[in-house]
C-alpha cells in the first residue's frame, strides 16, 4: 500500500466522520407548515375549553350572580355553597356507590366479551360468524331509542327492572368494542399463532397468553369508554330503576331540579361533581391509550 493510498483513505474517513448540518432553509420551511395547523387546534381548543372552563368557575358563584348583568366569566364572590348544598341535598354518596358499581362491573365484562368476541371474528374463518358480525353492525344503524321498549321487556321478564344487574347486563356486548378488537387482531400477523400451534400452545393458552397482552392498549381505550359511557347513561337507568336508594348519580343529579325553579347554582355544584371520576380515570390512564407494538415476539 502506497503512501498516497493511505492519505486518500484517511480523508475519506474523516469526510465520513463530518456530520450533515441540516439545512436552514428546511427547518424555517417545517416551521411554517407548522404554523397553520397548531394555530387551527389552538382554535378548537378554545371553542371545546371555553365553555366547559365557564361551567365550572360558574359553579363557585352564588345562585344571584349566575345570570346579572353584565355576565362575566369569573365569579367576583368565590363560593362553595353550591357543592355543600347540592351533596347535603341529595344522597351522593349512596349515587356514587351505586353508579361505580355498574360502571366497574359492566367496563369488565364489556371489554371481556368484547375482547373474545372480536378475537373469534378476526382470526377464525366461517361464513356464520361474518354474518353474526353483520348483525352486530346493524345495531349500530338503528336509534337507541328505537331498542329501549323491546330490551325493557326482556330484562323485565328475566326478573332484573329496579336493580342494577338490569342496568349492567344489557351492556355487555357493543359493536364498537367488537369492531376495534376485530380490527386490532386483524392487524396481528397469522405467523404468531401458527408459531405458538407449532409449539404446541391450545387455543385458549394463545389467545390468553398471547393474544390478550398484545391488545392490552385497546383494552384500556375500550375501558375508559365503557366507564364513561356507564357513568353518563341518563335514559336507561331512568327507566330501570324506582327505587331512590339504587339511583345513579345522572339520576341523582336530575332530581336537583325543582318542579318550579332551578337552583343553577346547586345543579352546577352537582354537575362538577360527577365530572370529577370521568376525569380521574382517564388522567391515570391516558398513557396508555393506543400505545401497542403488535410486532412484539416477532423476529426478522
Amino acid at each position: 500500500m502506497t503512501t498516497t493510498d493511505t492519505v486518500r483513505k484517511a480523508d475519506a474517513g474523516s469526510v465520513r466522520a463530518v456530520p450533515r448540518k441540516r439545512s436552514r432553509g428546511s427547518a424555517t420551511g417545517g416551521l411554517r407548515r407548522a404554523i397553520a395547523p397548531t394555530t387551527l387546534l389552538w382554535v378548537l381548543a378554545g371553542l371545546y375549553g371555553i365553555p366547559v372552563l365557564w361551567f365550572v368557575l360558574s359553579s363557585f358563584k352564588p345562585a344571584g350572580d349566575l345570570f346579572s348583568l353584565p355576565l362575566t366569566v369569573f365569579p367576583d364572590d368565590p363560593t362553595v355553597s353550591g357543592y355543600k348544598e347540592a351533596w347535603a341535598s341529595a344522597n351522593f354518596s349512596g349515587y356514587f356507590i351505586n353508579t361505580i358499581i355498574v360502571c366497574v362491573i359492566a367496563t369488565i365484562l364489556t371489554v371481556g366479551v368484547s375482547c373474545c368476541t372480536g378475537y373469534a371474528l378476526a382470526k377464525y374463518d366461517n361464513r356464520w360468524l361474518k354474518a353474526f358480525f353483520l348483525c352486530i353492525l346493524a345495531t349500530t344503524m338503528l336509534p337507541a331509542e328505537v331498542m329501549l321498549a323491546p330490551l325493557f321487556l326482556v330484562v323485565r321478564d328475566l326478573g332484573f327492572y329496579n336493580s342494577l344487574s338490569g342496568i349492567i347486563l344489557p351492556a355487555l356486548l357493543t359493536a364498537t368494542g367488537c369492531f376495534m378488537f376485530r380490527q386490532f387482531f386483524l392487524t396481528v400477523p397469522d405467523e404468531l399463532i401458527e408459531a405458538a400451534r407449532i409449539d404446541g400452545a391450545k387455543e385458549l393458552s394463545i389467545f390468553l397468553r398471547i393474544m390478550v397482552p398484545l391488545s392490552r392498549p385497546i383494552m384500556l381505550t375500550l375501558a375508559i369508554l365503557s366507564f364513561q359511557w356507564r357513568w353518563n347513561d341518563y335514559i336507561w337507568p331512568l327507566l330501570m330503576l324506582n327505587d331512590p336508594e339504587k339511583f345513579t348519580v345522572q339520576i341523582g343529579i336530575q332530581s336537583l331540579v325543582g318542579a318550579q325553579n332551578i337552583n343553577w347554582s346547586v345543579l352546577l355544584g352537582g354537575s362538577v361533581i360527577s365530572m370529577i371520576p370521568l376525569i380521574v380515570v382517564f388522567l391515570v390512564f391516558q398513557k396508555y391509550v393506543m400505545n401497542a407494538d403488535i410486532n412484539a415476539g416477532l423476529k426478522d
